[in-house]
């Protein structure tokens, strides 16, 4: 059997057991290089060689956490909380009407989305913004599991169909890896192309906020840090609020010029340091519960690094993708659910879109273009197949982002209460719209 089929199925089911991530992203990857005919110690090699392709994605997520918790400690969170309790209070009387409930979602929603394009900080919101509004959660008995539905949604959708931030990223590794393999596109119609598998994405959320996650679930009200952790509940001074805003607009400055995570959370916590919002001897309590926070999706996306750096060197991608051709020969429908399903399978194992974009590009494209499918076919089917496994991987940072900031009080569960309902909601409508895309376009 193919090991990548091998090592992936073999870390979902581990995942779904229960078996923490990482652990089971090292399993998996082991079980998956022996059955490539990989050694022990070319498997050794491989997996180290993979983490320490992982180290600057780490080291980011942790200033990030670090750069998260000295905000929220400036008070500005508490205030973007305050206002929203008060709007919720303004529009209606009791906090468990469906109104105010709405009004959480959306702003959460639209949060989300901003964070891909418009303001590219991806998921560096999410620890700054969720943990504080989990109380406000509890007493409107939100579903959390909809709550993560809301954000994962906001972290892909935008950034396939837009080409702006990190869309502008996905939509160049997908026009530049298709000229590679023969194909050379506009960058301009990937948009069009991706419009289809988007509407799939919008109707899974729709389904996920009106009928799957719409019933009151009640959650304990459980502190959420340390008891030794400083009050973030203090009123904001004017001063304090223009250093903050300061330094997050730095921060996506830099992020967004530079391109460098790391150093937008080094000069957004200078800024404040230096104004002196955040005493600089409460810098290493600050950074430490920052780590704490961003720590365990640092070490899953190190460990997925490794993963996908074993399943490359064992070249079954590529035989998988070669034993689906054999399949469905000349038939296009058939041949189109397939390439999607190999891109489902190669996604949910790297957690990463971006990176499965070069490795079914080499292939994709010839068999599309053997196949007769038309330039704009071709590009949907390679953008949806990448995006898929995105949203439902445990591996992903589109749903350990979630996970993070919703189990800040211990009452979520990544697989069970992220990863399966954004994978019910996302993966299977973009399967059914991607391929639909691709036979209309």
């Amino acid at each position: 059997m193919n090991a990548v089929i091998i090592a992936v199925s073999l870390m979902l089911i581990l995942s779904l057991l229960r078996v923490n991530v990482v652990i089971a992203l090292v399993i998996g990857g082991v079980v998956g290089g022996f059955a490539g005919g990989l050694t022990v110690d070319e498997i050794t090699t491989v997996f180290s060689a993979g983490v320490g392709g992982g180290a600057n994605i780490a080291l980011s997520y942790a200033l990030l956490g670090g750069f998260a918790v000295a905000i929220s400690h400036t008070g500005l969170p508490q205030l973007l909380v305050n206002k929203i309790v008060k709007l919720v209070r303004r529009k209606g009387e009791e906090r468990q009407q469906t109104l105010p409930k709405v009004l959480v979602v959306l702003v959460i929603l639209f949060i989300s989305c901003l964070s891909q394009n418009a303001v590219p900080v991806h998921i560096a919101f999410i620890p700054l913004l969720i943990p504080p509004l989990l109380l406000v959660m509890n007493e409107l008995q939100l579903d959390r599991r909809l709550i993560a539905s809301a954000i994962t949604f906001g972290l892909t959708a935008p950034y396939i169909l837009l080409p702006f931030g990190f869309g502008q990223i996905f939509h160049q590794t997908i026009a530049v890896n298709m000229e590679l393999s023969g194909l050379a596109i506009d960058s301009s119609t990937i948009p069009k192309a991706m419009l289809i598998p988007t509407i799939g994405m919008v109707l899974g959320l729709c389904i996920a906020i009106f009928f799957s996650y719409r019933k009151p679930r009640q959650y304990e009200n459980k502190a959420l840090t340390d008891s030794d952790s400083p009050a973030v509940e203090k009123p904001i001074k004017t001063k304090d609020l223009i250093a903050t805003l300061a330094a997050i607009t730095a921060a996506l400055a830099v992020q967004t010029f530079i391109e460098s995570m790391v150093f937008a959370a080094v000069v957004g916590l200078s800024i404040l340091f230096a104004a002196g919002t955040v005493k600089l001897r409460d810098q290493d309590g600050l950074m430490t519960e920052g780590m704490k926070m961003m720590a365990f999706i640092g070490f899953v996306m190190i460990a997925s690094n490794g993963f996908a750096a074993i399943l490359t060197e064992t070249g079954h991608v590529e035989g998988l993708v070669d034993s689906a051709s054999g399949i469905f020969g000349d038939n296009k429908a058939i041949a189109a659910l397939l390439m999607l399903l190999v891109g489902l399978v190669v996604t949910m194992g790297i957690g990463s879109s971006f990176a499965t974009i070069p490795i079914i590009t080499v292939i994709f494209v010839p068999l599309a273009l053997q196949l007769g499918f038309s330039p704009l076919a071709t590009i949907a089917l390679i953008g949806t197949a990448g995006a898929l496994g995105d949203a439902g991987s445990p591996a992903s940072d589109s749903t350990l982002g979630p996970s993070a900031g919703l189990n800040a009080d211990g009452q979520h569960n990544h697989i069970w209460d992220t990863c399966v309902p954004t994978f019910i909601h996302y993966n299977i409508p973009l399967i059914l719209f991607g391929w639909a895309a691709a036979l209309i376009l």
